[in-house]
């Protein structure tokens, strides 16, 4: 088939690299505004950026402006931000005005909330729609949707069922990889998806209070609630808080539409609550470990991004953590992988703000280091070097990677996330 994929969303870059990797005709669309094709950026996910290079090098897949979408195409796929609405409707609102033959495959993968498909397709009511949920996650692109077991679809036809079917079909060649379902339900199913996990977090952290105060190590909690096989792993590590533009934006969007139709949910007020409250919660540590007196403190942070494997800082426990610093007169120097390029191009030049290209650049001086992003080359420190290099052995573990007695035997002290 020949697809055309506009956006640059992870979700739009995955699908494009896949697409044209099972061997379809691709043009991917960054930026509808763009009126020249820019060089192929570097994406932050290795494996993702490495496919796309690869279909790029074997013509399966080219990056085109806007004026060069060939309206001959087969498919259309819509991967938009949550706050790019409109520049969906002026791609739509171009194609009527254009001399294309319908009916198409049109496809959003945007998050819009509940009836964004709908009102695109008020727009070309001609065409054949389908919403496919965006359930990439960052730094685990490609296997967030080669490892999916059912994909969940919505469809407004039999007809848009199968050719759904036909076009993932090299992907997903199985029947029962596909749960079809109305466009609504599957657009509710979305956002109910990111209510659960996020009500799982939500509820490990609030415990991870309790536990604190009873002396209870809330991993050993964790470990044994992971043993249940009616509850599973996945989404109970205690920390920071979460955050991310799409998971951020469900949770809101779900708790406006529940509240829209007439029902109070106090669990969905609750669980983002808990949330945004414990984006404080190593502030709140390090101020009680000295005793509020922070003015001139330098405070060394390791990790920026809202979870390891990303660039992204949107809605990040980071901006707090910052603010809350800088308002009571401490230095923070930080260090993250990826996400420094983010950090500078928001808050710019500070005084109070170092920016560190080594990780242990950071520790130099500091009066306590913090973890906020569980980074694998965070997780085995050299804590010999850290104790040369800061001027007070303090380490508070905002995601709970380290064993606390191991740090304690090295000189620290330490501090997690319900930690005994």
């Amino acid at each position: 088939m020949k697809i055309t994929v506009f956006g640059n969303t992870l979700q739009a870059e995955a699908m494009t690299g896949l697409l044209a990797e099972y061997g379809h005709q691709v043009f991917w669309c960054p930026d509808p505004n763009a009126s020249v094709v820019e060089p192929f950026a570097h994406v932050a996910d290795e494996n993702l950026n490495t496919l796309l290079q690869k279909q790029i090098q074997h013509n399966f897949l080219k990056r085109i402006c806007f004026n060069q979408v060939p309206l001959d195409g087969d498919v259309f796929f819509f991967g938009f931000r949550p706050t790019e609405y409109a520049l969906a409707e002026e791609v739509l609102q171009h194609f009527a005005l254009s001399p294309m033959i319908h009916p198409k495959l049109m496809i959003n993968g945007s998050t819009f909330g509940l009836q964004g498909t709908k009102k695109l397709k008020q727009i070309a009511p001609h065409d054949h729609w389908a919403y496919f949920p965006d359930v990439v996650q960052e730094g685990h692109a490609l296997k967030s949707i080669l490892q999916v077991k059912q994909n969940i679809i919505g469809v407004d036809s039999e007809t848009t069922e199968v050719l759904f079917r036909e076009l993932l079909r090299p992907i997903f060649p199985a029947k029962h990889q596909y749960l079809f379902m109305p466009i609504l339900d599957a657009e509710f199913t979305k956002l109910s998806i990111s209510g659960m996990l996020a009500t799982r977090i939500s509820y490990m952290n609030d415990m991870a209070v309790v536990a604190e105060k009873l002396g209870i190590d809330i991993l050993n909690v964790k470990h044994g609630l992971a043993a249940d096989s009616r509850i599973g792993s996945t989404y109970l590590s205690p920390g920071a808080g979460f955050g991310g533009e799409n998971f951020s934006h469900d949770i809101l969007t779900l708790s406006s539409t529940v509240s829209e139709s007439g029902v109070q949910s106090r669990l969905l007020k609750q669980v983002y609550a808990i949330n945004e409250q414990q984006k404080e919660i190593m502030f709140r540590k390090l101020w009680n470990y000295y005793h509020g007196d922070l003015q001139g403190k330098v405070i060394a942070i390791w990790g920026a991004a809202f979870k390891e494997n990303t660039s992204s800082i949107q809605n990040a426990p980071i901006h707090v953590m910052l603010k809350a610093l800088w308002a009571q007169g401490a230095i923070v120097q930080l260090h993250d992988p990826e996400a420094l390029g983010e950090i500078a191009r928001l808050y710019g030049q500070r005084d109070d703000l170092i920016l560190a290209a080594e990780q242990y650049q950071v520790a130099l001086g500091a009066d306590a280091l913090c973890l906020m992003t569980a980074w694998p080359q965070y997780a085995s420190p050299d804590f010999k070097q850290l104790q040369r290099m800061m001027r007070h052995p303090y380490i508070l573990d905002g995601r709970n990677i380290y064993d606390p007695s191991f740090v304690k035997a090295q000189g620290f002290a330490y501090t997690g996330v319900g930690r005994a």
